[in-house]
Parts: structure tokens; sequence; C-alpha cells
């Protein structure tokens, strides 16, 4: 697979700005294309039925939680894990509800509104989260994300805008794949989210570096580490997401462990 980059990799220990991430999301959801098409997906993925169980590891979360909102419903308990402690920290703070937590309450009113006469209500999701969430410091590009921790194989893990800008190259994409596949059981699922094309972003003051692939390069990868492709969808990036990122467009798929 051909590489491009325009800038190195951040330390994202040092450098990565959870706050300046977090203004991402605090703008209308009309000016994004991307969060109403995999909170739509999400919801669509696991309102089906075929993703359930007992454990969902979200990797790579950042500060976020609108990735988990739709699967509290379905399992028994999530882990959300960053490798920074700043983003660790910002998940912590709205699950202890501290007073200067980051607001979901629009993305889980947004996901409520999508699960229709089988809602729950916004204060019956926040209260689900706050029961199964654990948060754990994780590192995609090891073997084991959660070392030295042992982590039990999962029925599903979400991964959103996480491998390809923690990756540096295409080996170390694969070898972050193989890890993903460890982490589930046989006949789990991956729901996995990103950008194609992206060789950069940007965050606050800091332009990061990003390992660009197509959508053959991530399925050809998948399947190579035992994963049966069962969706794969695409949306372009809006005028005010491109002024982040120089690539396009965001993906949604939904792969099984067949091995």
């Amino acid at each position: 697979m051909s590489v491009k980059k325009k800038v190195p990799r951040i330390d994202y220990n040092q450098h990565f700005d959870s706050r300046a991430y977090l203004k991402f999301f605090e703008v209308e959801p009309s000016m994004h294309g991307f969060l109403p098409f995999v909170l739509r997906h999400l919801n669509n993925t696991f309102s089906s039925g075929n993703l359930k169980g007992k454990k969902l590891i979200d990797l790579g979360s950042g500060p976020t939680i609108h990735i988990i909102i739709s699967a509290s419903k379905y399992f028994e308990e999530i882990v959300a894990s960053d490798l920074t402690s700043g983003s660790r920290r910002e998940i912590e703070k709205w699950l202890k509800k501290e007073e200067d937590c980051f607001n979901w309450r629009p993305f889980i009113e947004f996901v409520c509104e999508m699960e229709g006469r089988s809602s729950r209500s916004p204060e019956e999701v926040e209260q689900r989260l706050r029961q199964i969430v654990q948060v754990l410091k994780c590192d995609v590009t090891l073997e084991n994300p959660f070392h030295p921790l042992p982590m039990e194989p999962a029925d599903c893990i979400t991964c959103s805008l996480c491998l390809e800008e923690a990756c540096e190259d295409e080996e170390e994409y694969d070898r972050a794949i193989g890890s993903i596949a460890a982490l589930l059981k046989p006949g789990g699922s991956l729901v996995l989210t990103d950008i194609l094309n992206q060789s950069c972003g940007v965050m606050g003051e800091q332009t990061f570096g990003c390992l660009a692939l197509t959508q053959s390069q991530v399925e050809e990868t998948l399947k190579g580490h035992g994963f049966s492709i069962k969706e794969f969808d695409t949306q372009p990036a809006t005028e005010f997401e491109k002024k982040y990122i120089d690539g396009d467009p965001f993906f949604y798929l939904v792969a099984q462990k067949t091995e």
C-alpha cells in the first residue's frame, strides 16, 4: 500500500488538546456530515439486534462518548479507552457529573429521537452509561493495547477516528488491525469509522499527520486478519469539516471476525 503523509505524527501524550478537540462537537449538527451519518449508522447497526452481548470495547475514544450511546442499550459493560490522560479525564468528568464536563445531552437526545417508539429517555441513557462504562488507558499500536492489563475478548469493538491518526505506516496499521482481531471473540464484530485519503488534520493550533488509505486498502487489511466485511458506507465531508481535515470521504464499516 502506498503511504501519503504531509506532516509527521504528533506525540499525542504531549500535544493532544482534548478541549480543543471537543470544540468540533460544539457547533450545530447541520454543519457536520460525519456526526449525523455515524450516529444514524450506529443506531441502525445496534437496533438490528445482531450486535449485542456482554462486553463492548471502544478503542481510542478520545474525550468523547457519542460512539457508545446507541450501543449502551445492548451490552452489559463498555470499556471506553484512550492513550492520553486528558481524554480519559474528560470522559471521567462526564461519568461523575463534574461541573465543567462536556455537555453530551444534544447527542443523547438525537439518538433517543432515532430510537423512536422504543426510545429511552435521555436521563435513562445517561444513567445507563454511567452504570456500565469504565475508562482505561490504551495504545492501539501495542500488541495488547491495554498492556500490562489482560483483557477478556469482547463481543464488539468500536473504533472511530483513531487508527489512521495513530499509525505511522502501513505495517503499523496492519499490526493494529491484528491486535483488534485478538481482542475480539470469534464471530465478534468490529465497527470502524474514519476518513479515507487523509494525510493531515488540524486541531486547535496543532497540525498532525495521518496515514492516507483507500477503501480497498482498509478492506484488504481487514480481510488479511480474518474479517468479513458486512457493510461499508461513505459520507462526503462538509465545508466546515474540510477546515479540519484534508481527506474525503468519511467511512463507516462493520466487519465480523470469522476466524
